[in-house]
């Protein structure tokens, strides 16, 4: 697998992660001391977790502490992710000294220029479609088996979110939706979020053939660098996403209580 640590400028990949937690906003959010603290009742962990994006003043236990309450009344678990640009540098260390158990490792791949990907034309007979955020979350949600409650969670945080999506489905010479992905632009740099291929036709290349096409519209429209997460464990998906260009360029993980423990 391609990785970009060394090749990739350590401020483009503060400002992906800046974009990634932009385009993953939720409406149910909010600061504590240094801490932006999400509560999303809806699957996408990134919404519903803290990110410790300044040290702050707070002894740390209080503000676990402060925060278990939050989450409590919100019926949700607390969650912290863990990113190289976490503060201060000696947090991860300092959960796992307190019980918090690592799970959930995740890989940011980068393109560091998508003007330079290979062509690569859909299948004969298929076409790809725009659809409203709406819709979309009902589309993948369909593919994903997610419930009621999770994919009107994901339509609340498309339309409330501070960077634009836009979403597509790829549907076969029958009209049968085969996959999807969504593309959120910000500042040159285009997010390829929600990729999915239904069940029935995976093996076909389409998730890397609709992702090849997401990109070039991205292009027009001004984009240069690409960025993408992907579960460290998903080496088919990671082996997709290398063949378009993309590189392994920094990892995040989460943490938190066993639930007994909670």
């Amino acid at each position: 697998m391609t990785t970009l640590d060394e090749a990739t400028d350590n401020t483009l990949l503060s400002r992906i992660e800046d974009a990634g937690l932009n385009a993953s906003a939720p409406p149910q959010q909010r600061w504590v001391d240094g801490w932006l603290v999400r509560f999303s009742p809806g699957k996408a962990q990134r919404a519903r977790c803290i990110n410790a994006v300044a040290q702050g003043r707070l002894p740390l236990d209080q503000k676990l502490a402060t925060c278990q309450a939050l989450y409590a009344e919100a019926g949700l678990p607390m969650v912290l992710r863990m990113t190289p640009f976490s503060q201060p540098e000696s947090l991860d260390r300092a959960l796992a000294e307190r019980g918090y158990a690592r799970f959930d490792d995740t890989r940011v791949m980068v393109c560091p220029d998508i003007h330079q990907l290979a062509a690569s034309d859909l299948p004969a007979g298929h076409r790809v479609d725009t659809v409203s955020l709406e819709a979309y979350a009902h589309i993948v949600g369909a593919f994903r088996g997610t419930v009621a409650d999770g994919i009107s969670a994901h339509v609340q945080r498309l339309r409330s979110s501070p960077v634009g999506y836009r979403a597509f489905v790829l549907h076969d010479p029958t009209g049968t939706s085969v996959a999807c992905a969504q593309m959120a632009i910000e500042d040159q740099m285009v997010g390829l979020y929600d990729i999915f291929t239904a069940a029935a036709s995976r093996g076909q290349g389409l998730s890397r053939r609709l992702c090849a096409w997401v990109l070039r519209q991205a292009a027009r429209q001004g984009a240069r660098v690409g960025y993408l997460q992907v579960d460290a464990e998903n080496h088919a998906a990671r082996a997709v996403y290398a063949h378009l260009g993309f590189g392994d360029a920094y990892s995040y993980h989460y943490r938190s209580l066993p639930a007994s423990a909670g």
